[in-house]
């Protein structure tokens, strides 16, 4: 279905994550085009378009708001006028409220043009010094221990690179749980990315716990917005992981062996149990059978 109005469009609009340098000339095109400009936050799209000179009306559009005014939005679009919206930095639509008005347009049918711009996410992945040609984006990064826990295990196996943003208050609590559940990745983290005091620091996650710890005592807290990127799995942990399923196995065997099963269907169940080759399970059954452990 097409808008009842052709000429009604909405424009997503990227903004500098830091750099007011970053602001595209067709961003700036389509804030003056506009017919008015919503906002995640009127006074931070205030500033920005002060300072480039741009006189519009400026509408508040957040998180707590759209869910209601979205169809709103979309009705004017669709009798013609032409929307833009800002998020506070970045591209919207990357967690922040923008994915949902962006929704609501297409399921009403109108038009929605996306300009290209400015994400901490893909300037992060690049500034990380990952050589993964894969990166997964998850977000901001669970708050809750047992949530950061399930999310970083969920993720464990996949062969990318793991972007997160993250609170500079919450730092030294990512990076804890980073380093219990991925002990062996490395993990860059990248600060004020864009901005004059941008920094990426990588090390392991118990590492940079560290260093953001001692930094936070000194100085009274972590400044800053972050984004936090986690090197896809590397010969070390694949080596440790096979040593921990080994010894899982072999535990596993010798229970077996003692509920008096025979040396074939042991290799079998290890096999269909841990993933690991026929041949090297009939070894570890073999072996429980030979040296059992005695209760």
């Amino acid at each position: 279905m097409e808008s009842a109005n052709a000429s009604g469009k909405l424009v997503i609009v990227p903004t500098p994550i830091g750099n007011l340098g970053d602001m595209t000339l067709r961003s700036l095109e389509a804030l003056r085009e506009a017919d008015v400009v919503c906002a995640e936050d009127t006074r931070v799209t205030g500033k920005l378009l002060a300072h480039f000179g741009i006189e519009k009306r400026l509408t508040r559009l957040d998180e707590a708001m759209i869910g209601s005014r979205a169809a709103g939005v979309v009705e004017r679009v669709a009798a013609g006028e032409v929307v833009a919206y800002c998020s506070d930095a970045g591209m919207p639509g990357v967690s922040d409220p923008g994915l949902r008005l962006v929704a609501a347009a297409r399921e009403a049918g109108v038009a929605v043009e996306v300009l290209p711009g400015a994400s901490a996410a893909a300037c992060a992945y690049v500034a990380s010094g990952t050589v993964c040609p894969r990166f997964y984006f998850g977000g901001f990064f669970p708050r809750k221990a047992a949530e950061q826990r399930s999310v970083l295990e969920g993720l464990r196996s996949l062969d990318a690179a793991l972007v997160f943003y993250e609170s500079p208050n919450r730092l030294v609590a990512a990076l804890s749980a980073i380093a219990e559940v991925l002990p062996w990745r490395e993990v860059a983290v990248c600060r004020e990315l864009t901005k004059l005091h941008e920094e990426v620091a990588r090390g392991t996650a118990a590492e940079l716990c560290e260093l953001f710890a001692a930094r936070a005592k000194e100085s009274g807290g972590v400044r800053g917005e972050i984004a936090l990127v986690i090197d896809a799995p590397g010969e070390a942990e694949a080596a440790a992981g096979a040593e921990i399923a080994t010894a899982s196995a072999t535990a596993r065997a010798a229970e077996l062996v003692a509920e008096g099963l025979r040396t074939k269907e042991v290799a079998k169940r290890l096999a269909a149990e841990f993933g690991i080759p026929r041949n090297d399970a009939y070894n570890l059954a073999m072996q429980a059978l030979v040296n059992p452990v005695s209760s």
